[in-house]
């Protein structure tokens, strides 16, 4: 028989235990990152983003109070969006909608599908629903963004589960060229897209930043190694999450707020991101 002692000890140990993954899978974290902009005037004051990605249905807080006060603190210029808003694993009960119905209040938002989205064949009706309360959803194409007097490309695409049986690779290269208009190459350019394995893609087109989801920070992050798994990107993702550059293209890649078929993240809590744009130093 275990001692009181032991007993006692025994609990602390699973209270803490269950905290610590209490506080990993639902005490949200916000990164920051700066990016200076060539073609943005020294007087600009600059553009806050706040990115978003991978929320599978979660609540933070009721009717996902917690997640809204931050992005609100942020006070954005604009928010986006890349995927994964509802999971297709688990019950969806309108958390993402509903959501998307505050962010819509606090500043543009824009948004781009995911796999879940598709997996669950209700891409053209959330579609619906999201174009009615404010949200832009951007499939396949481009707009022009003008705020204080900088004008950038903002580019959406949807998931490569969108089209047939072709490699995401092939998929991602046809929507770029589809979305793309010939004239982003003398603008800056903005892509949103689900799927961060694919950057070498993006470093072809006209992107200078992207933002990309999908990841989920690598599920488990290890000490001095990173992220752990990652769909399409196996064992030790070279893209989990941060930002990344290589030649001319920047890419952020979020952690995600939600969890999907995996249930459980460690070392790796849930992510709101901002992001600076600003005139070079």
């Amino acid at each position: 028989m275990f001692s009181r002692k032991t007993i006692l000890v025994l609990l602390l140990l699973f209270i803490v235990a269950i905290y610590f993954f209490y506080t990993q899978n639902h005490r949200i974290v916000l990164s920051s990152h700066s990016i200076e902009v060539a073609q943005m005037d020294a007087e600009h004051n600059g553009i806050t983003i706040v990115h978003l990605s991978d929320l599978h249905s979660a609540e933070f807080g009721e009717k996902n109070e917690r997640l809204i006060q931050i992005v609100q603190q942020e006070d954005p210029s604009f928010i986006f969006m890349t995927g994964d808003l509802i999971d297709s694993y688990t019950s969806n009960n309108g958390e993402g909608v509903d959501l998307m119905k505050e962010l819509v209040s606090i500043a543009p938002t824009y948004y781009v599908t995911g796999n879940h989205e598709w997996r669950l064949g209700i891409v053209e009706g959330l579609e619906e629903t999201l174009d009615e309360i404010g949200v832009t959803v951007l499939r396949n194409e481009s707009l022009t963004i003008e705020h204080e007097g900088f004008s950038f490309q903002l580019v959406g695409i949807d998931d490569p589960d969108s089209r047939g049986t072709a490699s995401p690779e092939e998929i991602v290269r046809d929507l770029l060229d589809e979305a793309i208009p010939a004239t982003a190459a003398d603008s800056y350019t903005i892509l949103l897209s689900h799927r961060p394995e694919v950057f070498s893609i993006y470093q072809d087109s006209s992107a200078d930043l992207v933002f990309s989801g999908h990841a989920h920070g690598g599920q488990v992050r290890l000490p001095f190694i990173g992220g752990l798994l990652a769909p399409g990107q196996g064992l030790f993702p070279d893209y989990s999450e941060g930002l990344y550059e290589e030649e001319d293209t920047k890419m952020i890649v979020s952690r995600g707020l939600g969890n999907s078929l995996f249930p459980l993240r460690l070392f790796n809590r849930p992510e709101v991101i901002r992001i600076d744009l600003q005139p070079p130093s």
